[in-house]
């Protein structure tokens, strides 16, 4: 396992910059932070509006190796970021940068989305995770199986279970589709051009 460069007493260097942040982790995944991990003025933005009270439960909704949650949770300590990831290899990479930042208040789940219960948490982070389903190249890895009909079918589960949810739950989306989000939820506030979206149920 990759093991980055240690900083003593000094968890605000990691999160000084995204570049910092991203040498977590083994130049592999660095290359790819660009599309596919959530940079750190992102999750800045995020954390306090999902953030809507102490000890509040965050779901990050296909969570790679982790960095919306790390972030999240360095920006939010008294709130707890969870990460669900169906690739036990990025939990890992996760975990170990869990590690080296020494926060206690970020969980990794190496888990299917289908498989969750949403009702576990409070408020959601998606950074459409799905799209790579729709690529030809710029893909994570070649090890699950793509396809038109898993990006359709992720959605589906991904908005049924929103739609279950009570009011009052809050979703924030990075790069993604406005149809993809139940029609209950009402869109708060959009920021990064319209790409970062904040939305509340309101039935």
């Amino acid at each position: 396992m990759y093991q980055p460069q240690t900083y003593p007493n000094s968890i605000d260097h990691w999160f000084s910059k995204d570049a910092q942040l991203n040498k977590l982790y083994p130049e592999t995944i660095q290359l790819l932070a660009a599309r596919h991990w959530t940079p750190v003025h992102i999750a800045r933005l995020v954390a306090p509006f999902l953030v809507t009270h102490p000890g509040v439960k965050v779901l990050d909704i296909g969570s790679g190796v982790g960095k919306f949650c790390l972030a999240g949770a360095y920006y939010k300590p008294h709130a707890s970021f969870y990460g669900v990831e169906q690739r036990k290899d990025l939990v890992e990479h996760a975990e170990n940068a869990r590690e080296v930042l020494g926060l206690q208040n970020v969980h990794f789940i190496h888990s299917n989305i289908t498989e969750l219960d949403f009702r576990q948490y409070h408020h959601f982070y998606f950074f459409n995770s799905f799209y790579e389903n729709l690529l030809d190249n710029e893909k994570i890895d070649d090890n699950i199986t793509y396809s038109t009909y898993l990006f359709n079918f992720y959605h589906k589960q991904l908005y049924k279970k929103l739609k279950e949810m009570p009011a009052g739950t809050r979703v924030a989306t990075f790069h993604c589709l406005d149809n993809k989000i139940p029609p209950d939820y009402h869109l708060v506030d959009s920021q990064v051009e319209t790409l970062l979206k904040f939305w509340i149920k309101v039935l």
